[in-house]
């Protein structure tokens, strides 16, 4: 089930809030947890199964942990520790990288190993690194155990991040699994977070998505230089609006539901550096990295040395939690090595230079990553560089190009404006024009309603008429 369909939007989060709100205070987690359960079932009826089991396994690890604690027996308590790293690690890794294991052994061996074929359960890298980050905090002495596994099975299993993030540490919603409290404003809030989210989704991911679809279904050795480019601005801002729109969802279903999720996107791309940009995108996985491995490792603490090991091993890390493939690792190493020259002069350089020459190349780098991010085999990666850069013999625009470009400027005008703070400050402006009103707060307010309105008719009408939703951090 997404976010993004009728069946969630008119049957599944109507029951939910309803329940939610008509149960008592104290089953109330339980509420959550249930259904967040049903949630995953619904599209993993097997899998969820192995959710309970980690749920299940990592609430006793933590009590056998903070009970080795209280004995003052570190050494047992970072055996437990490390048990847990292992067993979350081990699911991991066997469910999402044993078929890519066999193949490359298959392949250096020639060997003929048969591949397991197992799919890949849905959200596993998101609630994975959730429940391995409540362990490792549990040891550093940052949070309490959780003695109720209800309250920890509803924090992994929370349905609003569960399957596409942003990446939620125990930490920052400890005090809320415990004694929050929901209020109208935070409701009202979360609705309209959520509205935002799911039209952005649906009227400009979806969009932009189908036109990318279409130019990656052609040979790249027929793509004129200009349709090779617009494919991949295509492809840049459908993965942007796709997962920057289910974080926007996601945080609003938690303010619903009492919840303060942090930020997981701050417009990337008017970035202006590529360390910059990683500041701005996917904060929750960046943030989780640099915590649980580069300072742990040492960080920039041992010398350039150990700082390059360091990050070699972070961005490989990163590049593998995306996927069980090569284009991945190789994405992921694209932008260590891209990293490592700002870090060595070329961000200076770009500090002394005017702001769009920053920009320009962030945005040149980060377009061609989405490349190798995008295509499994290597061999369609170097023809699709190749269109984009003119080695593929063919004109530099033609009739192709010309009809994409026609066909939807209006669109990608509307996804470069929105990919900036511009709609952001404008509201902001309006909103402070209206409070100088002696109606202020009922003005505002109807005109926020009334849009909301029309961008949830406008969605269920694009929804109730779509053939094409899709949702590419599924595979993740």
């Amino acid at each position: 089930m997404v976010f993004s369909s009728i069946p969630f939007l008119f049957f599944f989060l109507p029951i939910v809030l309803i329940v939610y709100y008509l149960a008592p205070r104290r089953l109330k987690n339980a509420v959550l947890l249930l259904f967040s359960l049903i949630f995953y079932a619904w599209g993993e009826p097997v899998y969820v199964l192995l959710m309970i089991g980690s749920i299940v396994a990592n609430f006793w690890f933590g009590l056998r942990l903070d009970r080795a604690k209280r004995d003052a027996s570190s050494r047992q308590a970072k055996a437990w520790l490390i048990v847990s790293i292992v067993f979350n690690v081990s699911l991991l890794g066997f469910f999402k990288y044993a078929d890519f294991l066999i193949t490359n052994v298959n392949t250096l061996t020639n060997s003929e190993i048969g591949r397991l074929g197992l799919p890949l359960p849905i959200g596993i890298s998101f609630y994975t690194f959730q429940i391995m980050s409540y362990v490792i905090d549990l040891y550093r002495g940052n949070v309490w155990v959780q003695t109720s596994i209800i309250d920890l099975g509803a924090y992994v299993a929370l349905f609003p991040q569960l399957i596409a993030g942003p990446i939620v540490r125990i930490r920052d919603v400890a005090e809320a699994l415990r004694s929050r409290q929901e209020s109208a404003s935070d409701f009202a809030e979360g609705v309209s977070r959520f509205v935002t989210g799911l039209a952005k989704k649906v009227l400009f991911a979806n969009a932009i998505g189908a036109v990318w679809s279409e130019i990656q279904a052609m040979p790249s050795s027929s793509l004129s230089t200009f349709t090779a480019w617009l494919g991949i601005l295509a492809f840049s801002f459908q993965i942007y609006f796709d997962f920057s729109a289910y974080s926007d969802m996601a945080i609003g279903l938690g303010l619903m539901f009492g919840f303060r999720f942090l930020e997981n996107f701050n417009y990337p791309y008017i970035a202006s550096s590529i360390t910059d940009f990683w500041r701005r995108w996917h904060i929750s996985l960046s943030s989780w990295f640099r915590e649980y491995v580069y300072i742990p490792l040492g960080g920039n603490r041992k010398g350039l040395g150990r700082q390059i090991i360091n990050l070699f091993i972070v961005w490989l890390l990163t590049g593998l939690w995306h996927g069980a493939s090569w284009n991945f690792v190789l994405w992921g190493l694209y932008f260590f090595l891209l990293l490592m020259i700002e870090k060595a002069f070329l961000l200076k350089w770009l500090q002394r230079l005017p702001a769009f020459i920053g920009h320009v190349y962030t945005l040149l780098f980060v377009v061609i990553s989405w490349v190798i991010f995008s295509f499994e085999k290597m061999s369609d990666v170097t023809s699709y560089l190749a269109a984009m850069f003119g080695l593929n013999v063919q004109p530099a625009i033609d009739n192709v190009a010309r009809y994409h470009l026609l066909s939807n400027l209006s669109l990608l005008l509307m996804l470069a404006l929105a990919s900036t703070p511009l709609p952001r400050i404008l509201f902001t402006r309006l909103q402070a024009r209206f409070e100088t009103k002696p109606i202020a707060d009922v003005t505002f307010f109807a005109l926020r309603l009334v849009s909301i309105v029309a961008l949830l008719v406008l969605v269920n009408a694009h929804l109730v008429d779509a053939g094409f939703n899709p949702f590419l951090y599924f595979r993740f």
